[in-house]
């Protein structure tokens, strides 16, 4: 047997990644508690209607809802010998509360348990992702309005572009980040109109209208009350699972797609799955941005005072936390094809070949998207920008960039606009020559000065005239302010008392 902690594996979603609040969400004792009080929720209702329960039993059902560790070791006696999770922790409750051993479980079947105390997981993990994924986009959107007028090198196609600014291309970021804030918030707006409630064993509440002697108006009472007293919006009309609703846009096959359809039409992702694995996407595609800005050296993520770079190469300062967001977003953002295969291998009203998934990939969704939030706002929190590099960058492809303005100059002169885009075009494959045969500086600037077709316009340039990098940026700083303005601060208003209340996340490791 082993003797240490150590001797056996421990996922390092709860050892180094995944904060704390997460981990005893998805917990053994959570799970088992909520199951008990969902018990409670139906031995509750049934009482208010009618059925013989005796206020004795909902009291000590009330006093044992926590689940013990003893209460663990009784369980798993008992499963072992029963081979069936539901009824040992039936047994279990019984134990705790035996004036309720007769009642417990009355009418329902074990996805009441399992599947409603999933459906209250999914809910609950999105409160907690929701405030911090705020946070992380208001963050990044302070950083986006700091440097929204430095002009730095775009890309299209990996290769130097037209000039953006640092400002925007984290309002790119940001960007995402809402599209996630929005389809989480749908995703938990369709959980809240989806609990199963008490539908039996395959949805039609035969066994609860026989407990009510054929009373309809009693067993739709008391699916209500359950859901009401759930904390839910609203029961779904038929029996649902956590799969299915991770897996389609349509949480009910009942509803119908207008539901999941805004206003204007618009489709969008609200299957919980599909949007807490984007998530993943997002700060993949962030974290590889901000590592191949730190290779350019132009901006790098916090680098602690004793951090160590390299075990190897002392100088170094890998992007460590960077890395690490790209790792756990390419595991997260695989998560849902689990999910959407095992809905799409459900036989009939049901199977429990969903189960390991459940167990496994289910938390860990929620786990890896908390741990990434973490991550991004630990990041967030002190990115640092070399503006020298930036200008450097600049300068070497500047004056490729120019030619366009330097052309429309030398027309508004008298010049030919065709003879000045050839001259143009001779100049510009020389100076590219001397950069990428010669390794040397871009001499294109000093090429044009020299030729005497340019002498109408060679006094412009300049940095403050032809050649200044804020020339060239367009409305990048007017864009960022009115994306925040209109799009951001909108978004994070219900979140603003949690951002201002929390700090820096910090890492585990």
């Amino acid at each position: 047997m082993p003797s240490s902690q150590y001797d056996t594996f421990s996922s390092p979603l709860s050892s180094r990644y995944a904060s704390q609040e997460m981990l005893t969400l998805f917990s053994p004792r959570t799970r088992a508690s909520t199951w008990r009080q969902l018990w409670i929720y139906l031995a509750q209702s049934q009482k208010e209607l009618g059925l013989a329960i005796s206020d004795n039993a909902i009291e000590q059902m009330q006093a044992a809802k926590t689940m013990t560790d003893e209460d663990f070791d009784v369980a798993a006696v008992e499963e072992k010998r029963r081979r069936h999770d539901v009824m040992a922790h039936v047994h279990a409750f019984g134990q705790r509360a035996p004036a309720a051993e007769k009642i417990i479980h009355w009418g329902a079947t074990s996805c009441y348990v399992t599947d409603n105390a999933d459906l209250i997981f999914l809910r609950d993990g999105l409160d907690i992702l929701l405030p911090k994924l705020a946070k992380v986009v208001s963050k990044l959107s302070q950083f986006a309005l700091e440097e929204k007028a430095r002009p730095c090198l775009g890309y299209t196609h990996g290769q130097p572009a037209q000039l953006i600014t640092v400002g925007r291309r984290a309002a790119q970021w940001v960007e995402s980040l809402l599209m996630d804030l929005r389809n989480l918030t749908r995703a938990k707006e369709d959980i809240l109109k989806s609990f199963r409630g008490v539908k039996g064993t395959t949805g039609t509440q035969a066994s609860f209208l026989q407990i009510f002697e054929g009373d309809h108006d009693k067993v739709e009472e008391l699916d209500r009350l359950v859901t009401k007293k759930a904390g839910f919006e609203r029961k779904s009309t038929q029996i649902v699972t956590p799969i299915s609703i991770c897996s389609l846009s349509e949480t009910s096959k009942m509803r119908t797609r207008d539901d999941h359809y805004n206003q204007n039409h618009d489709s969008y992702e609200s299957s919980a799955d599909a949007s807490v694995a984007r998530v993943g996407t997002t700060c993949e595609h962030i974290g590889g941005d901000i590592r191949h800005l730190a290779m350019l050296k132009e901006l790098e993520e916090p680098f602690e005072k004793d951090q160590i770079g390299s075990s190897a190469m002392a100088y170094k300062r890998n992007p460590m936390r960077s890395e690490r967001m790209c790792s756990l977003g390419r595991k997260l953002a695989t998560l849902n094809i689990s999910t959407s295969q095992t809905f799409a291998h459900q036989w009939f009203e049901r199977s429990l070949d969903d189960s390991a998934i459940r167990r496994i990939d289910l938390p860990e969704m929620f786990l890896i998207s908390d741990a990434l939030l973490i991550l991004l706002d630990n990041v967030s929190s002190g990115l640092v920008v070399y503006p020298a590099v930036i200008n450097k960058r600049i300068q070497e492809e500047l004056p490729f960039m120019a030619t366009e303005n330097i052309i429309m100059r030398l027309v508004s002169k008298g010049q030919s606009r065709q003879e000045a885009h050839e001259q143009i075009r001779v100049l510009s494959h020389q100076a590219g020559a001397v950069v990428k045969q010669e390794g040397k500086q871009n001499d294109l600037v000093e090429r044009i000065r020299k030729e005497p077709f340019f002498a109408p316009i060679v006094e412009e340039l300049t940095e403050d005239k032809l050649l200044n990098p804020e020339d060239f940026v367009g409305r990048a700083p007017q864009q960022v302010e009115r994306f925040v303005k209109e799009e951001v601060e909108p978004a994070i208003a219900p979140y603003k008392e949690y951002i201002a209340q929390s700090g820096v996340s910090e890492l585990h490791v």
